[in-house]
């Protein structure tokens, strides 16, 4: 190339580089950019905070607690009750369990709050026999085991073998033993159909469903199949609203079996997160 036209091209780009700088300084662009996206970031920021801590309570403090200690959250939660709570006392154990919920690690399940709506229903329903989808770490088959008239049962369902371990023990722990509570370590489809071969239940007066979330739509459709479902039983479902059961809402406002109602509520040990739970009572087909 050219002297002349290599030093005519030199002296073009640094006036095309001068007149970009006089317009937008090149070390001032990232600062700008940065700050017009800053008000979007706090308003993200403060609308969804709570969910930002129940992303860090329920995924990151358990990730570094299972590196740490080397066992399941599942299994912490048991050891601190173990060594907290008053065995064979199941007002301790659940006493015992919230605290660990709300103060030390995060666990889903019903909590005290929609708890209680919970108590309300079984005392107002005296259910004799029922069925729990999704023992999870116990909480609520201690919570609807001593809510039970004397003779009744409740067969809880639970998929996950090592949730099963720890659930055996909360629930034996609680003071509650096989013929208060029968604990069913197979999915819920399976369960289901063969309630009544394998388990001789003739019918359900109350079922509560806290499992999978894409499950309760056909896992209800399966009891109302199987003829469990009498006139008056009760279908309560938690975690309708957040993560959300659309379906299954669906199904019962349109099937035309249920009265019904949403009870409202908040997350678990998370405030700010809206939820509720989904009363059915079956009225069966007309």
């Amino acid at each position: 190339m050219p002297a002349a036209q290599h030093q005519k091209e030199n002296v073009t780009s640094r006036r095309t580089s001068a007149a970009v700088s006089s317009v937008w300084p090149l070390d001032m662009v990232s600062p700008a950019i940065a700050l017009a996206f800053l008000p979007l970031l706090l308003t993200l920021i403060i609308r969804y905070r709570y969910y930002f801590v129940l992303f860090y309570r329920a995924v990151l403090v358990r990730w570094v607690q299972d590196l740490l200690t080397g066992i399941s959250r599942e299994e912490r939660v048991y050891q601190y009750i173990l060594t907290h709570a008053t065995a064979g006392d199941p007002d301790s154990v659940l006493d015992t369990f919230d605290h660990w919920c709300s103060k030390v690690e995060f666990i889903s399940h019903i909590g005290p709050k929609k708890g209680m709506i919970l108590d309300r229903l079984l005392k107002e329903h005296c259910p004799l026999t029922v069925l729990e989808l999704g023992t999870h770490c116990g909480y609520t088959a201690v919570r609807i085991a001593r809510s039970l008239p004397i003779g009744a049962r409740l067969f809880s369902v639970e998929m996950d073998e090592g949730n099963a371990r720890v659930a055996e023990k909360v629930i034996r722990l609680a003071g509650f033993d096989d013929d208060t509570v029968e604990l069913i370590v197979r999915p819920s489809d399976e369960v289901i159909p063969r309630l009544r071969e394998d388990y001789g239940v003739e019918r359900l007066d109350f079922v509560f469903m806290d499992h999978w979330k894409r499950c309760y739509l056909p896992d209800l459709q399966m009891l109302e199949g199987s003829g469990l479902l009498g006139e008056g039983s009760v279908v309560l479902a938690d975690n309708v609203i957040f993560p959300g059961a659309p379906n299954f809402l669906r199904h019962m406002r349109r099937s035309g079996l249920y009265e019904h109602r949403i009870h409202r509520a908040t997350l678990e040990y998370i405030r700010g997160i809206r939820d509720g739970m989904a009363e059915l009572v079956y009225r069966g087909v007309k």
